[in-house]
């Protein structure tokens, strides 16, 4: 379709509509096995609900496990995981509406274990001795909000009603990822206080079983020498205790030795996993011996693969053709992970152990054909300070139209919220909208990013607002220079903490011919004031300074904008409130700058309904179409 008509870039049509990318956009968030299948959750944004599936090999086939009325998802520390695990009896959950947990049986109706209404509960793990379920609990009160790790009685026979929580330990600020030894006898946690950050420095403490079943006096095992960041610990088939730490400076595995102190595992230089904002994560299982099941991250992709500890070599490497592996499982016949590719739906996968054959349980539909979509391209490059940036670069990609030899594409520059997470080379449908429509999109890691070592995490401390600004502006002169992109035609997007990062871009720089925010901070006084209690310390952290603070508030530097901005906003956003954004436009709106907003009553922070995802990117193209046809 080349020739006069043909449109230019940023203007293709394309029938893959904004209602099938926003439907693209399921995700399979947790996984877990046993000997009454494959449990996996999902969430659709098309009922902005979470459920439950199983697969049974027998009959190799799905179902929906959850019953109608629940939902599946943990909202502790906001950001929730470890949402669900698997007992002999049945499923223990927490459900999304009351943040109770219940326990739904292989045949029967889910019942109610807690009935706290101020408390909320996550990472469970089942404890076969006592016949009850270890948790997180997070209680809400007068007070402020206190964490500590108990144990939930399942008290099967009972018809009584919930009985309240037995406490195993309480006094510090935050808890995660209890996990129990194979025998039974052992439990090992992480612990960490304010003002750090589970991605800044973390404690593994471990007890002991008493013989009338209570717990012992606990234990630091590892992290008391401060300046290291410790996550996922687990026991081997020994009962020794394994944990990811960063002491190092990646995620790597560090085992329990004869005397009881951690000792790293000589292995691969890489992080086996992205910073810990969700509870529950695996990215390691301690198999035979020294082997593991493995995953890690290098140059932004993901690996898999059993690893040999004893013989520091890969044994053999599994789903290759997958770019991102988390939530790794195991059987006696299988090893299973929840995989992400850049061309498919995210699938979960068992690998058969004897004969490393790969099938794939499920994968979520995309409705996208293959030979349309934009494969991500990995390539670093130097910022203002000489220091090397990673992104990822998706060229415009749809076979009904092709850039002529004299035309280069629009940019979007994609930044990921947090700030401290990290973008992936994998499917993303809010990628593919733009990349149909004949824009490149370049999906940034900044520095402060998570999967390339402790040092380049760390190295946004205090510098939140400046650093990663200035690895934005670098990065687009960069595809500038290699005349990748068209340089009137680049925007820049974000949502959250990457709002905040493409506000104080446009202030800070005239290359770019347009912004969206979406429920980005634009004044971070007015978010620390409101923020809960798991990031109460994060803005001083990223910041500094109370000087810092305002000096650094894209409400303060309204003034240096003229670039075109859209905003889009929860009305019952907790986070960023919608005055916060409110305030923002109006001081655009009286510097005569050009500004959109669209404030969506339904949602809070972080959009979920199919309907409002659609329609921002339907918004948000139009804003861009109409900016270029301007200029």
């Amino acid at each position: 379709m080349l020739g006069a008509q043909t449109p230019a870039p940023g203007f293709w049509p394309s029938s893959w509509s904004a209602e099938q990318a926003a439907a693209a956009g399921r995700e399979i968030n947790e996984l877990k096995v046993s000997e009454q299948g494959v449990f996996w959750s999902e969430f659709d944004p098309k009922t902005a609900q979470t459920l439950l599936y199983c697969y049974q090999h027998c009959t190799q086939d799905a179902a929906v496990f959850t019953q109608p009325g629940f939902s599946v998802r943990s909202r502790v520390y906001e950001y929730g995981g470890g949402s669900f695990c698997l007992t002999l009896d049945g499923v223990v959950f927490t459900n999304e509406a009351d943040q109770q947990v219940y326990l739904q049986t292989w045949q029967g109706a889910p019942r109610q274990l807690t009935q706290g209404s101020q408390c909320r509960y996550a990472d469970m793990q089942f404890d076969a001795l006592t016949g009850s379920v270890i948790a997180i609990e997070e209680e809400h009160s007068q007070c402020g909000v206190k964490h500590r790790i108990v144990s939930i009685s399942l008290n099967l026979a009972s018809t009584q009603a919930c009985q309240a929580p037995t406490v195993i330990v309480q006094g510090r600020d935050f808890y995660a990822s209890p996990r129990l030894s194979p025998n039974g006898e052992r439990l090992i946690w992480i612990e960490w206080q304010r003002p750090e950050q589970p991605w800044t420095q973390t404690q593994a403490w471990c007890a002991a079983r008493k013989p009338n079943g209570e717990w012992d006096t606990a234990f630091c095992l590892g992290g008391d020498e401060g300046d290291a960041a410790l996550q996922q610990p687990l026991f081997d088939a020994e009962n020794r205790a394994v944990v990811l730490n960063d002491q190092h400076g990646y995620w790597q595995p560090w085992r329990e030795d004869d005397c009881g102190r951690l000792q790293i595992l000589p292995g691969l230089k890489a992080d086996y996993s992205g910073a810990p904002w969700q509870l529950g994560g695996c990215n390691y299982v301690p198999l035979e011996q020294s082997d593991y099941l493995i995953s890690w991250l290098y140059n932004g992709f993901g690996h898999l693969a059993v690893y040999s500890f004893t013989d520091n070599a890969v044994v053999n490497v599994l789903a290759e053709d997958y770019s991102r592996l988390r939530h790794l499982a195991v059987d006696e016949r299988f090893f299973y992970c929840i995989a992400s590719h850049v061309a498919r739906g995210t699938a979960v996968l068992a690998i058969d152990r004897k004969t490393l054959r790969t099938q794939v349980l499920t994968e979520l539909e995309i409705a996208l054909d293959c030979n349309d979509v934009s494969k991500p391209h990995s390539f670093c490059f130097t910022s203002t300070d000489k220091q090397s940036v990673h992104a990822f670069f998706y060229p415009p990609c749809n076979q009904h139209y092709q850039l002529a030899d004299n035309e280069r594409p629009p940019l979007v520059v994609f930044l990921h919220g947090g700030p401290t997470s990290a973008c992936y080379p994998v499917f993303d449908s809010r990628i593919q909208f733009w990349t149909q429509r004949g824009f490149a999109v370049a999906d940034l890691n900044y520095r402060g990013s998570t999967g390339f070592g402790r040092n380049y995490r760390q190295s946004l401390r205090h510098q939140w607002g400046t650093l990663e600004v200035a690895d934005v502006c670098a990065l687009v002169e960069h595809l500038i220079e290699q005349d990748w992109v068209n340089p009137k035609q680049i925007c820049v997007r974000g949502a959250s903490a990457g709002g905040y990062t493409a506000l104080l871009t446009v202030a800070s720089s005239q290359k770019f011919a347009a912004a969206a925010s979406l429920y980005g901070v634009s004044d971070p006084v007015a978010l620390r004031r409101v923020t809960h209690k798991f990031e109460a310390d994060y803005l001083d952290w990223l910041l500094g300074s109370a000087e810092q603070f305002a000096k650094r508030a894209p409400l303060q530097q309204v003034s240096r904008i003229t670039t075109p901005v859209i905003f889009f906003q929860g009305a019952t956003d907790v986070v960023v409130v919608a005055e916060q954004t409110a305030v923002m436009v109006n001081a655009l709106k009286s510097q005569e700058v050009q500004v959109e907003c669209h404030v969506f009553a339904d949602e809070g922070h972080g959009f979920r309904q199919a309907k409002n995802l659609a329609a921002v990117m339907n918004m948000e193209l139009s804003f861009y179409q109409k900016v270029f046809q301007n200029r």
